[in-house]
C-alpha cells in the first residue's frame, strides 16, 4: 500500500508541475502558478509533499530538505508564493501532517477539507457500453453551463475563465482525454476526465448535471471508464471525505488507501 501510495502522490505531483505555467520550489514542496488563471485554485497553490519524500521532478537536495516544515513556514510560504492571488490554497499530500497543521491554519482563517484517495480493486468490467469521446470544443459548452449552475452570482468572466482553464490540463500526462455519456435528446449528462501516465490511471472531474441525476448515467460513465483503465498498474480517483460520492465509488469496486488534505482562505 505504501508503494502504492507514492505512485500516486508522484503521478499527482508530476501532473501538477506539467500542466503548471510556472513552478517554485518550496521547503517541503512546490508551488504552481498560472498567471494565465490567476483566480484558479487548482492551478495556483502551493503543495506540501509527505515528509521524508524526495521532488519527483526537480526540486532542492539540500539537507533537511526532507523534513516536514512547521505549520507557520508554511503559513509564510503560501503567503509570500500566492502573493498577487485574492485566494491561498495549501494541499498537503500527508494525513498525520495535515491533521497536525489544521489549529494553525483555522486560526489563520483558512477552511480544512480532508481528501480520500481511493484504487480500484474491483474486477474491471466487461464489454461495457463506451463512453464519447468528447473534443475541448464540445467540452466548453457544458462546462459554461454547469458552472453557471453552480455559481449563478459569478459574472461571465469568472465563468469564461473556469471553463477555460481545463485546456491545460491536456500537458498533465502522456493520455488526458474527456469522456461523456448522453441523454436520450443527446445532450451530455454526465462527463469525467481520464488520465493516464506511466502505468497509472486517474479518473477526475466526475460530474452529472443537475437535471440528470438520478437516472444511472454516472455509473454507465464509470463503468466504460473502469474498463478502458484496466490495463494499467493502478486506477484510482480523489474523493472528498465528508460527502456522499466516496460511498458510490465504493460500491464500484474502489477502496479508501490514504487521506490528504487541503486548506483554503480566498
Amino acid at each position: 500500500m505504501r508503494a502504492e501510495l507514492a505512485r500516486i502522490i508522484a503521478f499527482e505531483h508530476g501532473f501538477a508541475r506539467r500542466r503548471a505555467g510556472r513552478v517554485v520550489e518550496q521547503r517541503g514542496g512546490f508551488a504552481v502558478l498560472n498567471d494565465r488563471y490567476p483566480g484558479s485554485y487548482d492551478d495556483n497553490r502551493l503543495i506540501i509533499r509527505p515528509p521524508g519524500t524526495a521532488p519527483a521532478i526537480g526540486g532542492e537536495t539540500s539537507p533537511g530538505a526532507g523534513e516536514a516544515p512547521a505549520a507557520g513556514e508554511v503559513l509564510r510560504m503560501a503567503d509570500e508564493v500566492l502573493a498577487g492571488r485574492a485566494h491561498r490554497y495549501v494541499c498537503v499530500d500527508d494525513d498525520v501532517l495535515g491533521a497536525a497543521y489544521a489549529p494553525a491554519f483555522a486560526a489563520a482563517g483558512y477552511a480544512h477539507d480532508t481528501n480520500l484517495i481511493m484504487v480500484f480493486r474491483g474486477r474491471p468490467p466487461q464489454d461495457p457500453p463506451p463512453a464519447e469521446h468528447l473534443t475541448l470544443e464540445e467540452l466548453l459548452p457544458v462546462l459554461r453551463h454547469d458552472w453557471r449552475e453552480l455559481l449563478p452570482d459569478a459574472g461571465e468572466t469568472v465563468v469564461e475563465g473556469l471553463a477555460l482553464r481545463v485546456g491545460e490540463r491536456l500537458r498533465g500526462a502522456d493520455v488526458v482525454q474527456f469522456r461523456g455519456v448522453r441523454d436520450a435528446d443527446g445532450r451530455i449528462a454526465a462527463r469525467a476526465d481520464l488520465y493516464v501516465h506511466d502505468g497509472v490511471a486517474q479518473i477526475e472531474s466526475v460530474h452529472t448535471g443537475t437535471r440528470h441525476r438520478g437516472r444511472g448515467h454516472a455509473r454507465t460513465l464509470m463503468t466504460a471508464l473502469l474498463a478502458e483503465a484496466a490495463g494499467n498498474d493502478l486506477v484510482f480517483l480523489v474523493a472528498d471525505d465528508a460527502d456522499w460520492p466516496k460511498d458510490f465509488y465504493r460500491r464500484l469496486g474502489f477502496e479508501p488507501l490514504a487521506r490528504t488534505h487541503s486548506f483554503l482562505r480566498a
